[in-house]
């Protein structure tokens, strides 16, 4: 007999480390500027002698560490109830290019970082995430350090290049991306309102995670990502918890 599926699964947990990348959300958190911040309210409250506590959020879809789906930017593009739970658990790739952000924040990986990925750990598996690593996270939650505006009104944020992310979607076929800062464009790209590497992703049916926090505790490869999120009928984004096993 084929033995239950948890008598397989659990021995290849058993001494894994679980890293959560999620940073818990919060009214006055960093956020795309044009959107509102979060309201909170509480309807009931244990404290005030009420049976039990419950709260009224009030926020974006795009809200702390979030999940786009296609329709996000695209028109007729899959939304957050069609994109199927088996994509939620994904081979886990690190791109790491921590150390140039730290004397360049307006850097983004090259060709190079990826060929030298894959020279170290084998191909780009089919299906992966790949996460950007900037080390961006480590600023949350300090709105004026995430956007880092100079004295002229530019944004000096890290982001990703566009002959990364078509080789990655086209020459590797993974499923989704990820990353620490706001935006998938750097900042010098959405100050002048363009977001044209969001549109490309989304436009190729994948889907992304925003904000991602904690990605210095994680092997640049081998690990698994485990992402999930509510399932609001054609909803066009939505707080994730994201996490990774290795």
């Amino acid at each position: 007999m084929t033995p239950p599926l948890w008598q397989e699964l659990a021995p290849l947990l058993r001494n894994r480390t679980f890293t959560d990348l999620t940073h818990a959300f919060h009214p006055g958190q960093p956020h795309f500027p044009a959107f509102p911040d979060e309201s909170r309210e509480a309807l009931f409250d244990l404290e005030k002698g009420d049976g039990f506590t419950a709260h009224r959020y009030s926020i974006v879809g795009q809200w702390g560490t979030h999940v786009d789906p296609p329709s996000h930017f695209i028109r007729g593009g899959r939304t957050l109830d069609q994109l199927p739970v088996e994509d939620m658990i994904l081979p886990l790739v690190v791109l790491d290019i921590s150390q140039r952000v730290a004397v360049d924040p307006d850097a983004t990986p090259t060709l190079d970082d990826v060929h030298n990925w894959e020279a170290r750990n084998g191909e780009i598996p089919a299906g992966s995430f790949v996460a950007l690593r900037t080390g961006w996270s480590h600023r949350w939650p300090d709105s004026a350090a995430m956007a880092n505006v100079d004295d002229d009104g530019i944004s000096h944020t890290p982001g990703w290049s566009r002959e990364v992310l078509e080789y990655l979607i086209e020459k590797r076929s993974v499923s989704a991306v990820g990353h620490e800062q706001t935006d998938t464009d750097p900042g010098m790209a959405t100050s002048r309102q363009d977001f044209s590497l969001e549109t490309y992703v989304l436009a190729q049916d994948k889907w992304q995670i925003e904000l991602l926090a904690s990605m210095d505790h994680l092997p640049e490869a081998g690990a698994a990502l485990v992402a999930s999120w509510a399932k609001p009928l054609e909803g066009s984004g939505f707080p994730a918890r994201v996490f990774a096993i290795h």
